[in-house]
C-alpha cells in the first residue's frame, strides 16, 4: 500500500498544518513520521487523498478479521478541528479538506455530508464533489452567527451501501475584530451626594462586544473621555478599565455650586489598544445630590406684627428665612418653633409650603385688658437634620413683636343663665332681681342700656340703666309659657361705644306652686238605671296644682236642695275617687243635675261644686239602657215621639217623588233626542251629499263628458258671475241658526225653516257644481243642450218657473229667459 501523508489544508491560515499523531478512542496512537504514517498490516483505511494541491488528510477505517477469525473492535481516528476564518474574501467555493476511502481503488465510491450547514439549516454552507470527495466552503463565514459546524462523512457505493462508518468532522470559524462594543444604554444617569470622599462608588457603565470574549477580539476596557464641567477640577471621576464603575476621585462635590455632570465614557476592544481595536463611547450623567449641609436662616433679626383682641385664626406676621438647599426638599423645608414670650399658647408659626415662609398666627384669643403686647422668640430648622459637621446659625433665631389692639367688646352677663326661686301669683311690680352685665372695656368710658329680648308672656320688666327686674303682670305657674315649673326671658345690654356692642343673658324663673287652683270632676255626664243595682257612677277629681295642693280630695253632696241628698249617696273610694249611686228603690227616667263638693287638701285648702248631667233610664237584664228608655230618659214623652216619626215618614215620602220625578225628567230628555236623531238630522244630510257629481247613481259616469270643451262654438258664453268646474264663489257667507243645547220638540221646525232659508241663499253652499252638470250634454245627442234649445224654441219660451227653485236656478232663469233680447 503506498504511503499516504496525514496533512489537514484549512483554508489559507491552515494550509500545510501537519498531523503528528493519530489518537484512536481506546488509546492506541500511531505514529507518523514526518507528514506520513503506516497503520497495521492488514488494516483497511480511509484516507484524505494526498494530492496536492492542497494535500489530504488520511482517515482510519476500523473492523477487520484476523487469521484465527476473530474480529477486531472498531478503533476511530480523532480527526482534529478544521479552522476556517470568518469573513474571508474567497473566491468561492473554497477548499477546505478531501476525504478518501482506500477502496476506491476497487469499486466507485460516492461521498456526502450531513449535518448543520450541509443538509440542514443554514443550507449549503458546505459542499462535498460526491466523486473525488473534496469538501467546499461555499460563502463567508461569520462567527457571530454559527461559531462551529458539526459534519459527518458518508461513503457509499454506486447502489447507495454503505462502505464505510460515517466519521465526524469538526469546524471552528476564527474570530476576527469585527464588531464595535456596545453600551447597554446610551445614555446612564446615576448620582452622588455632595460633599462625598474620594473612592464614592457612583455608577456602573456596560458595554458588550460580540466577538469572542476569549480573545483580544471581545476585551473591551474603559476610558474616560471628557468632563463637563471641569469644576472644581477637570477629574472629579474615574473610571474602572475592565468592570466600567465610575468612582470619585477628588473632593469638593458642592450641589449650591455644581448640580450635575456629563461624563463621555469611551469603550475599546483589543484589550483598549486605540491603533488596532474598535471604539463606542456613551455619555453618563452624574446628578450631584442635595444633603442638609446650610441651615435656614432669618432675613432679619426682627419682625413685628399686630391682632385685634379677641381673633382667631389671624396671621398677624410673616417670617422670611432664606435656605441654599433644594427647594421644595426636606433639606429646604422650613420647621418653625416659639421658644420663649408665649407662657399661654395663644400663638403658632406654621410654614407656607410655597415660599417657606413662617406664619404667625393666632390660636388663642388675646385680651387687651390683660396683654397689650407680645414678645416672641422664634427658631427655624429643617424637616431633615443637618449633615454632619455642620452647625445651626445664630442667624436661624428671631424675635417677633406683637401687639394687641383694643376693640369696644360686647357686655357680657357674669351669671348667664341666672336662676331664681319665687311663688307664683306674686302682684305686678314686685322686683324680682337685678341682672346687670359687665363690660370688659375697662379703658373706655362707655354706658350700658338693657331691653328686653324675649319675654314670652310680658310678665317682666327690667330697668334701662340699672338691670332691675320687676313683675308687670301675676306670674302662673299653670299658664303655657311655663315649662316644668320655669319662665325664661332673655335681655339685652348694649353699650354707646363706637360701633355700639351687646350681649344677652338669659333669666329663669322657677315658679313655687301655691294652691290657686280648686279640683275639677270628671266625667260631666254619666248614666244610671233607674232601679239601684250594682252600677254605680265612677267619679275622679283632678287639680292643676301640684303636691300638696291636691288631694286626698273629699267629696259631699250639699244639702240644697234636699233633692239630692235624698235621691243620690256619695261614697269616697280613695284620695282622687268617689262612687255616686242611688240612694232610692226607683228613680223616674229622666236628666238629673247632680252637684258634688270637691275640696283638696292644700293650705288653706279649695273647694269647688260640680255639676255632673247624669242619665237615669230604664235598664235591661244586663243593666244598659234600652233604646226607648234612653229616649225616655232625654226627657221626650210619647208624643213627641210620634210627632218624629211622622216627620221621618214625611221625608221619606218626599224622596220618593223626587225620584220619581228625575226618573220622568230622563224618560223626557230621552225622547227629544229621538226626534233629533243623527241619522236623520237635516244638516247631516246635506252634508253627507256634500260631491260634486250627481250622487251614487251616476259613480261610474265618464265625468270627462260633462266637461265643457275648449273649442265649442254653438254653446254661447256663460252670464258674467257663473264659475266652471268645481270652483267654490268667493262671496260673504251667510250665518246659519246656532243650534240649541237642548233642543225643545217644538224648535225644531223653526230651525229646519231658517236653515233651510240660509242654505238656500247662500251661493257657496254645496253643491255649487250642480250648474255645470247641466251645462253640456255632450255632442251629437238627439236631445240638445240647453243652449241648442233656447235657440230651436220659440221666443215665448217661459222659465220665470225656476225662480221659485232658489237664487241658483234664477240665474238659470235670467240666462235663458233674457236669451231673446240679447
Amino acid at each position: 500500500m503506498p504511503k499516504s501523508t496525514g496533512m489537514l489544508h484549512g483554508g489559507r491560515e491552515n494550509a500545510g498544518v501537519k498531523f503528528s499523531s493519530c489518537v484512536g478512542t481506546k488509546g492506541t496512537q500511531y505514529e507518523t513520521n514526518s507528514m506520513d504514517f503506516k497503520p497495521q498490516k492488514g488494516k483497511k483505511i480511509m484516507a484524505l487523498d494526498p494530492s496536492p494541491p492542497p494535500k489530504d488528510t488520511l482517515l482510519p477505517w476500523p473492523q477487520h478479521q484476523n487469521a484465527n477469525g476473530l474480529r477486531r473492535r472498531k478503533r476511530d481516528w480523532v480527526i482534529p478541528p478544521i479552522n476556517v476564518p470568518e469573513n474571508s474574501r474567497g473566491p468561492f467555493p473554497q477548499q477546505l479538506v478531501r476525504i478518501r476511502s482506500d477502496k476506491d481503488n476497487d469499486i466507485p465510491i460516492r461521498y456526502s455530508i450531513t449535518g448543520v450547514g450541509a443538509d440542514q439549516p443554514p443550507m449549503e454552507v458546505f459542499s462535498i464533489d460526491s466523486m473525488s470527495g473534496r469538501m467546499y466552503v461555499t460563502r463567508p463565514m461569520d462567527r457571530e452567527e454559527h461559531a462551529s459546524y458539526h459534519l459527518r462523512a458518508h461513503a457509499v457505493d454506486m447502489n447507495g451501501n454503505k462502505v464505510e462508518n460515517p466519521i465526524d468532522l469538526y469546524i471552528y470559524v476564527i474570530d476576527m475584530n469585527d464588531n464595535r462594543p456596545e453600551f447597554i444604554n446610551q445614555v446612564y444617569n446615576g448620582s452622588v451626594d455632595e460633599g462625598s470622599k474620594p473612592g464614592t462608588y457612583v455608577m456602573t457603565v456596560t458595554a458588550n462586544d460580540a466577538d469572542d470574549s476569549t480573545t483580544a477580539n471581545g476585551m473591551v476596557r474603559y476610558r474616560i473621555v471628557t468632563q463637563t464641567p471641569q469644576s472644581p477640577s477637570q477629574n472629579m471621576f474615574t473610571i474602572n478599565s475592565e468592570t466600567g464603575d465610575i468612582v470619585t476621585v477628588a473632593a469638593g462635590l458642592d450641589r449650591e455650586k455644581v448640580q450635575q455632570y456629563t461624563v463621555i465614557v469611551q469603550a475599546t476592544d483589543m484589550e483598549g489598544n486605540l491603533n488596532y481595536g474598535l471604539s463606542n463611547t456613551a455619555t453618563a450623567i452624574i446628578t450631584v445630590t442635595d444633603v442638609n449641609d446650610n441651615p435656614p436662616e432669618f432675613t432679619a433679626s426682627t419682625f413685628a406684627g399686630e391682632v385685634p383682641e379677641n381673633r382667631v385664626e389671624t396671621v398677624v406676621a410673616n417670617l422670611t428665612v432664606m435656605d441654599r438647599d433644594q427647594p421644595h426638599s426636606p433639606n429646604w423645608n422650613a420647621v418653625y418653633r416659639i421658644i420663649s414670650g408665649d407662657p399661654s399658647g395663644h400663638f403658632s408659626v406654621r410654614t407656607d409650603p410655597v415660599t417657606n415662609e413662617g406664619m404667625v398666627t393666632v390660636v388663642k384669643a388675646v385680651d387687651y385688658e390683660l396683654n397689650r403686647a407680645f414678645m416672641l422668640t422664634v427658631m427655624v430648622s429643617n424637616q431633615a437634620p443637618l449633615a454632619s459637621g455642620i452647625q445651626m446659625s445664630f442667624q436661624s433665631t428671631a424675635g417677633v413683636t406683637i401687639s394687641v389692639m383694643d376693640i369696644n367688646e360686647a357686655p357680657y352677663f357674669p351669671s348667664n343663665h341666672k336662676l331664681i326661686r319665687l311663688e307664683e301669683g306674686v302682684p305686678p311690680g314686685t322686683v324680682l332681681t337685678t341682672f346687670s352685665a359687665v363690660d370688659p372695656d375697662r379703658f373706655m368710658q362707655q354706658a350700658v342700656r338693657y331691653s328686653k329680648l324675649s319675654d314670652p308672656a310680658s310678665w317682666l320688666h327690667i330697668n334701662a340703666t340699672n338691670g332691675q327686674i320687676t313683675t308687670a303682670a301675676v306670674l302662673d305657674r299653670e299658664s303655657l309659657y311655663t315649662k316644668n315649673n320655669v319662665y325664661e326671658a332673655t335681655f339685652l345690654a348694649a353699650d354707646n361705644g363706637i360701633p355700639p356692642a351687646s350681649g344677652t343673658g338669659t333669666l329663669q324663673i322657677y315658679l313655687i306652686d301655691i294652691n290657686d287652683n280648686a279640683p275639677e270632676l270628671l266625667p260631666k255626664e254619666a248614666q244610671i238605671c233607674e232601679k239601684p243595682n250594682l252600677n254605680a257612677i265612677n267619679i275622679t277629681a283632678a287639680d292643676a296644682d301640684v303636691d300638696p295642693n291636691i288631694g286626698p280630695y273629699v267629696f259631699e253632696l250639699p244639702f240644697v236642695p234636699a233633692a239630692v241628698r235624698k235621691n243620690w249617696t256619695i261614697t269616697r273610694l280613695n284620695g282622687d275617687y268617689a262612687q255616686l249611686s242611688l240612694r232610692i228603690l226607683y228613680l223616674e227616667a229622666g236628666m238629673y243635675d247632680v252637684p258634688i263638693i270637691v275640696t283638696d287638701s292644700g293650705n288653706p285648702p279649695l273647694s269647688n261644686t260640680s255639676i255632673i248631667k247624669v242619665k237615669v233610664c230604664p235598664c235591661d237584664d244586663n243593666g244598659d239602657c234600652t233604646t226607648i228608655g234612653a229616649v225616655a230618659a232625654a226627657g221626650l214623652g210619647t208624643g213627641a215621639i210620634v210627632a218624629i216619626l211622622i216627620c221621618i215618614l214625611i221625608l221619606l215620602t218626599m224622596v220618593l217623588l223626587f225620584v220619581m220625578w228625575m226618573k220622568r225628567r230622563e224618560k223626557e230628555r230621552h225622547t227629544k233626542q229621538l226626534l233629533i236623531d243623527p241619522e236623520d238630522d237635516v244638516r247631516d244630510n246635506i252634508l253627507k251629499y256634500d260631491e260634486e257629481g250627481g250622487g251614487e247613481e251616476d259613480q261610474d259616469y265618464d265625468l270627462s263628458q260633462l266637461q265643457q270643451p275648449e273649442a265649442m262654438g254653438h254653446v254661447p258664453s256663460k252670464a258674467p258671475g257663473v264659475r266652471r268646474v268645481d270652483e267654490r264663489p268667493v262671496g260673504a257667507e251667510p250665518q246659519y241658526p246656532i243650534r240649541p243645547m237642548v233642543p225643545h220638540p217644538g224648535d225644531i221646525g223653526d230651525f229646519i225653516n231658517e236653515g233651510l232659508r240660509a242654505a238656500d241663499n247662500d251661493p257657496t253652499a254645496p253643491p255649487y257644481d250642480s250648474l255645470l252638470v247641466f251645462d253640456y250634454e255632450g255632442s251629437g245627442s238627439t236631445a240638445g243642450s240647453v243652449s241648442s234649445l233656447n235657440s230651436s224654441s220659440s221666443g215665448d219660451q217661459d222659465y220665470d218657473y225656476l225662480n221659485d227653485w232658489g237664487p241658483r236656478f234664477k240665474k238659470l232663469a235670467d240666462m235663458y229667459g233674457g236669451g231673446e233680447e240679447d
